[in-house]
C-alpha cells in the first residue's frame, strides 16, 4: 500500500511549487502574507528553495475583497505539476466553488499532492470532501459554521493547523505564521526565524494561539467580575445562563452586574448576550446551510417564531433574507 503523504518535516533538496487558487473576494492580505515568506527563505537561503504560481478558475484576473485585482498565472483547465495547493477564498465561498474546482482538487489530491487552504478556502477542501477525518481550522467567524457544516472534520479554533498531509489557516496575518512553520519543518528553525524577523515579526505563533482577543481584552474591561461575565456569556451560547447564574457564576450580585453593564455598555446584561447570539445567528446563516429552526437552537432560541422576531427586531429583516444579501461580508463583531 502507497505510505499516505505528509507534509514533510525534513529538508528538501529540490524546489517545491505551490499552486495558490485565488477566487472573487479571496484575502489579499492573507495571500501576501503566504508568499512573501517564501520569497524571504529563498533570498535568505541564497538558493530557489519555493516557487509559486497563481491559479483561477479560468486563468484570468481575480478582484481581492479589498477591490484590487491579481492576475493568474494558469486556469484549471491544464495538469500542474506542483508539490503543494493552497485554497484562497473570503467572503461568500459557497458563490464559487463549483464542480471544476472541486475535480480541480480531487484530482491534484489522487496525485497525491499536499493540499492547504487560508481563511475560507477550507470550506473547498471540505465541500470536495478532502478534511473528512482531519483536523482543520478556518476564519473565526465562520468557524461555528465549519463546525455544523461538516461533522467529519474535527474543527479547531487555533491559527493554523498541520494534519498529516493537510494544511489550514485562520487567514489574515495566521499565513505568515503558518508558513513560517512550515519553512521551520522542511528548512529549519533559523531560517524561518530569520525571515519572521524580516518582516519585523518577532514571535513566530503556534497554531494552538486563539484566533481572536480574549473578550475582556476586545471590549477593553479590567474588572474582573465583569471580565468572567463575558467569558462566560460567549461560553455559553447555545444553552444561556440566565441573569442570576451568570452573576453568581462571575461572583457579583445581580445588582452589580447589571450596573457594571449599563456604566461599560449603556446596556442590560440581557441584551449584551442577546447581540452575542444573534451575531451567532447571522455567521450560521451566511456561512452555512442549516435551516432556520437549527440556527435558532445553535443560537440559543427556544423557538423559531422567538428567534425570527428577534433577528427582524435587531437587524432589520427576516432571517431568511439574511441568505439573499447582494453584498458579502459578514458585519463586524464587536460584541
Amino acid at each position: 500500500m502507497k505510505p499516505e503523504p505528509r507534509i514533510q518535516a525534513a529538508p528538501i533538496e529540490t524546489p517545491q511549487t505551490i499552486a495558490f487558487l485565488i477566487v472573487p473576494q479571496f484575502s489579499m492580505l492573507a495571500f501576501v502574507s503566504a508568499v512573501e515568506p517564501l520569497r524571504v527563505a529563498n533570498r535568505l537561503a541564497g538558493r530557489e528553495l519555493y516557487r509559486w504560481i497563481v491559479v483561477s478558475r479560468d486563468g484570468k484576473s481575480v478582484t481581492a475583497s479589498n477591490g484590487m485585482s491579481l492576475l493568474a498565472d494558469h486556469g484549471l483547465d491544464g495538469r500542474l505539476e506542483v508539490t503543494f495547493a493552497v485554497a484562497c477564498a473570503g467572503f461568500e465561498p459557497e458563490r464559487y466553488f463549483d464542480r471544476t474546482i472541486r475535480k480541480w482538487l480531487t484530482g491534484l489530491n489522487s496525485r497525491s499532492v499536499d493540499l492547504g487552504a487560508i481563511d475560507t478556502g477550507s470550506f473547498f477542501l471540505a465541500w470536495a470532501g478532502l478534511l473528512d477525518g482531519y483536523r482543520a481550522t478556518t476564519h473565526w467567524e465562520g468557524l461555528d459554521s465549519f463546525r455544523e457544516a461538516f461533522p467529519k472534520v474535527e474543527a479547531d479554533s487555533g491559527l493554523f493547523v498541520i494534519d498529516r498531509n493537510r494544511l489550514t489557516c485562520a487567514g489574515g496575518t495566521a499565513a505568515l505564521d503558518m508558513m513560517l512553520h512550515l519553512i521551520s519543518l522542511q528548512h529549519g528553525h533559523r531560517l524561518a526565524a530569520a525571515a519572521s524577523e524580516q518582516f519585523i515579526h518577532a514571535r513566530i505563533r503556534p497554531p494552538s494561539d486563539r484566533q481572536r482577543m480574549e473578550p475582556p481584552a476586545r471590549q477593553g474591561v479590567t474588572h474582573p467580575g465583569l471580565s468572567q461575565a463575558l467569558s462566560l456569556m460567549e461560553q455559553n451560547l447555545e444553552e444561556p445562563l440566565d441573569a442570576a447564574a451568570l452573576a453568581k457564576k462571575a461572583g457579583l450580585s445581580l445588582r452589580q452586574l447589571e450596573r457594571l453593564f449599563h456604566r461599560h455598555f449603556s446596556m442590560t446584561p440581557h441584551r449584551y448576550y442577546l447581540d452575542l447570539r444573534l451575531q451567532r445567528a447571522r455567521a450560521l446563516l451566511q456561512y452555512s446551510d442549516l435551516a432556520v429552526v437549527e440556527i435558532a437552537v445553535a443560537s440559543g432560541f427556544a423557538s423559531p417564531a422567538h428567534f425570527s422576531r428577534a433577528y427582524r427586531s435587531w437587524a432589520g429583516k427576516a432571517p431568511t433574507k439574511e441568505r439573499r444579501r447582494t453584498q458579502g461580508g459578514i458585519m463586524p463583531a464587536l460584541r
